[in-house]
């Protein structure tokens, strides 16, 4: 047995470990749900057929990572709806407030909104026991959105160069609301805020630390920004 297959077995004999695990799977899966609702909404958006499957095969993409994510939340004493619920308003005020008005702001959110998330759990994952780790990174794996949004928005710009300064706007505004939404989702629940710290036997990141990682998710949203030749 390897040293960090070790630790994470120490760490699931903790039940707060499990519990603070349950909690991060539970957010992550209802906003895959989330995800999925919300790219089967915009669907309905698409200007082109081929714009209307592509954006189908993304949600049907999202839906599936909910199997696994209920596998190891079920194996650690949890349920799926139970996991999620404490997270279900939070996450639904984000995405009220954050609706698109339009194809373009869909897309922006779909690949802004989204790849923020997905590095905000991927920088928490590296603290997390070997197997959770894994599931948490399979589950942001892109679903597809990466390619097809830069080459449908940087169409959009060539065809109408105004476009890209709303979109700009647009992007700044997702940013501001996923972080206000990551730090109260924290707040809120006592078991993230302490998986963040880490304890004893589990590293954990201090307050340089947690400034570090909100440096790194700023930079790797301005590159997403930048592919698509946008202004962060």
């Amino acid at each position: 047995m390897t040293e960090s297959a070790a630790d994470g077995l120490v760490a699931l004999q903790d039940p707060a470990y499990r519990q603070a695990v349950v909690d991060l799977l539970g957010v992550i899966a209802y906003g895959e749900l989330s995800a999925f609702e919300r790219l089967a909404e915009d669907a309905r958006l698409a200007p082109t057929l081929d714009d209307k499957l592509a954006i189908a095969s993304m949600a049907a993409a999202e839906f599936s990572h909910l199997a696994p994510l209920q596998e190891r939340i079920v194996a650690l004493g949890g349920d799926l709806p139970g996991a999620m619920a404490p997270f279900q308003r939070a996450i639904d005020d984000f995405h009220v407030h954050t609706s698109p008005a339009d194809w373009f702001e869909g897309l922006i959110k779909a690949y802004v909104g989204d790849g923020l998330a997905a590095d905000f759990y991927r920088e928490i994952a590296a603290y997390l026991d070997p197997d959770t780790r894994d599931l948490i990174v399979a589950s942001m794996e892109d679903a597809g959105h990466a390619d097809f949004v830069v080459d449908r928005v940087r169409a959009g710009i060539a065809d109408d160069p105004r476009l890209g300064g709303r979109l700009a706007l647009w992007g700044r505004r997702l940013m501001g609301e996923a972080l206000s939404q990551a730090q109260r989702v924290a707040a809120e629940r006592d078991a993230l805020s302490a998986l963040l710290a880490g304890g004893v036997d589990r590293p954990g990141m201090d307050l340089a630390g947690i400034g570090r990682m909100f440096t790194r998710l700023t930079e790797r949203h301005a590159e997403r920004m930048s592919l698509l030749g946008l202004d962060s």
